[in-house]
């Protein structure tokens, strides 16, 4: 075995000290994602142009949750959260002890993936019994992508708003799966509730805010307590409640 000038060492250390580096350097740089599939690429630049269009208009927003309901069908789940890295993502992760944990991610350059992505986008991290709780949003569209793990999800028609309650219909009551989506809008399904029933589990969040110029209401999430008072015709109404009372109730 040959022996070594202090010199060679350090010149070979260095070498392999600037190889694991620059590995270290392009996998945070999502230089792997070029081992996604092309058809989760184009899934996911597909989901994006659905956003846009809604954003101007040229969908409505039943149109548009018909359509992302439809893509979100075809999803190949197992290859997205190769995309996305994540197992890195949830590594170590620490569950909340009340409500859903929100994680944030950015999607690597790929060809094919436009830099402007038409929402916001994050990842619901839910140990068993734990929920994302009961809501309703404001002009807002968003859709919900189970990724892993089983949920109950429940949703809500938003019929009437009053000054202290909200009056919903129940139109979705059941188990989801990997794989499985639901939609909001202001239109339809607006109130959304979900409970994760395996010991981990998590969800693809999507939203398209400001999508009606005209509606001066704020945006963003508006808490019900949906075991109110029962009305005809199936109709709850239903208590507004603040973040607090909402986690404390049902989170």
């Amino acid at each position: 075995m040959p022996i070594l000038s202090r010199r060679q060492f350090t010149q070979q250390t260095l070498g392999s000290l600037l190889s694991l580096s620059l590995l270290e350097t392009l996998a945070s740089c999502d230089a792997f994602a070029d081992e996604a599939k092309p058809a989760t690429v184009k899934w996911l630049a597909d989901v994006n142009q659905l956003g846009w269009d809604l954003k101007e208009k040229t969908l409505t927003q039943l149109e548009w949750q018909k359509k992302i309901e439809e893509l979100y069908a075809k999803a190949d789940v197992a290859d997205f959260l190769k995309l996305i890295d994540f197992d890195k993502l949830t590594h170590n992760l620490e569950m909340v002890d009340n409500g859903a944990r929100s994680l944030q991610f950015k999607f690597p350059k790929i060809e094919g993936l436009s830099d402007k992505i038409a929402w916001g986008k994050q990842i619901f991290a839910l140990k068993k019994d734990r929920s994302v709780v009961p809501h309703g949003h404001n002009n807002m569209a968003t859709a919900f992508l189970i990724i892993k793990g089983d949920f109950r999800g429940r949703h809500y028609d938003r019929i009437e708003d009053q000054p202290e309650h909200m009056i919903v219909k129940p139109t979705i009551d059941r188990k989801f799966k990997v794989g499985e989506c639901s939609t909001v809008s202001d239109f339809k399904d607006n109130v959304h509730w979900f409970q994760a029933l395996s010991e981990t589990a998590f969800i693809f969040n999507i939203h398209v805010q400001g999508i009606n110029p005209d509606n001066k209401e704020p945006t963003g999430r508006i808490y019900i307590d949906p075991n109110g008072e029962k009305l005809k015709d199936g109709l709850i109404r239903a208590k507004r409640i603040d973040y607090e009372d909402a986690n404390k109730l049902y989170g």
